[in-house]
């Protein structure tokens, strides 16, 4: 489906060109009552009054001043909205996601790409560092699949690491997903995550971005993603996270919108969970299971939860299994623990990873959680 824009949604989108014309900047406009086609003939007297900052009005006068430049990049987002699957959402009209259009500071218009209800679903966000250990990567994963199992989608910015696993959690549940990016929808960052977007598309979820299609990565652009990713959900959820991790810039934003908080613990000698550690001192709730998110958001699971896939009832057969917990160990401390050689821990080892009880991570051997 195709969608013409009237001549007030175009000035919209001319209005996101100008240098400096963000979302505050829409805010201004509603004050003045002024419409964005109102300050695109607007007369001098009316833009002094507006107190715009040099470089917006610039571009402003160019745009006035019939400016090839502008025109042919307005073309491309209108070219670009015609593409199947493509829709521009304005922040007054009613297809716009709620949860978002309440937060300070809105995008004006957003770029989707896939299923615009997936927006108006109830959505958890799911964040952590670039550089999850194998145990996060695979806890991002297990948990975003018993979210989207029990009706919730799962929101995430399809970074490396703990949101590209959390969006492939969801996907391996057979439900929908929603990233955020930080450039534009026809500028795949990072480029391996090209199949990853596909996917989401393909299972009903969307990609959102309110940058122009063909915006590249910028460091500046990632965190006012952040604040769509929370603004989207009902909570923010930091799987793993270090001290300076932009997640927690997510979590602070989920803060200022009156959103949930949570956190996953993990291991004190592991920095990619000290900023977990500090959220949960700061009064983040503590999640060690799906259902302490679905408490705290009074939320009902979803009756086709069935329980979560889990090995095999009973320990294995193995004195490796009294020394494997959720920190990684390596094969020599098993050996001088279990009294085995090394080639015998490697080969059981070996078995139970192959039997999908244990998983392999650079600083060792940990159980795998159901």
């Amino acid at each position: 489906m195709t969608y013409d824009l009237s001549a007030e949604r175009q000035a919209w989108l001319v209005l996101t060109l100008l240098d400096g014309a963000g979302p505050r900047f829409f805010q201004r406009l509603r004050a003045h009552a002024l419409s964005p086609s109102d300050l695109l003939t607007a007369r001098p007297q009316t833009l002094a009054a507006l107190q715009l900052a040099p470089s917006t009005l610039a571009d402003l006068t160019r745009w006035q001043r019939g400016d090839a430049e502008l025109h042919q990049r307005l073309q491309r987002a209108l070219d670009w909205q015609q593409q199947d699957g493509c829709r521009l959402l304005f922040v007054d009209e009613p297809a716009y996601p709620p949860l978002l259009a309440a937060i300070s500071d809105p995008p004006p218009v957003l770029f989707v790409r896939g299923s615009v209800q997936a927006l108006h679903d109830p959505q958890i966000a799911m964040v952590g560092t670039r550089h999850p250990s194998a145990l996060g990567a695979d806890t991002a994963r297990r948990f975003a699949r018993d979210f989207t199992a029990s009706g919730l989608t799962v929101t995430s910015g399809m970074a490396m690491g703990v949101d590209g696993a959390c969006h492939q959690g969801a996907l391996d549940a057979g439900g929908q997903t929603v990233a955020v990016w930080g450039t534009g929808l026809d500028n795949c960052y990072p480029r391996r995550h090209r199949k990853l977007a596909e996917a989401i598309v393909e299972h009903g979820g969307a990609l959102v971005s309110e940058l122009w299609p063909d915006a590249g990565p910028h460091p500046s652009q990632f965190p006012r993603r952040n604040r769509i990713i929370s603004g989207l959900s009902l909570g923010t959820l930091v799987v793993e996270a270090s001290l300076n991790s932009g997640s927690l810039i997510t979590a602070r934003l989920a803060l200022e919108h009156n959103r949930e908080v949570f956190a996953m613990p993990g291991s004190i000698h592991n920095v990619q969970a000290r900023g977990c550690h500090r959220l949960l001192r700061e009064g983040a709730c503590l999640v060690e299971q799906v259902q302490d998110v679905f408490d705290a958001l009074r939320l009902p699971l979803k009756a086709a939860l069935a329980e979560p896939e889990t090995i095999a009832q009973g320990a294995p057969d193995t004195p490796l299994w009294r020394w494997l917990g959720t920190d990684p160990v390596s094969p020599d401390w098993l050996a001088q623990q279990s009294g085995l050689g090394v080639p015998e821990v490697l080969q059981q080892l070996l078995d139970l990873e192959l039997d999908g009880r244990v998983l392999a991570a650079p600083a060792g051997y940990c159980r795998r959680q159901p």
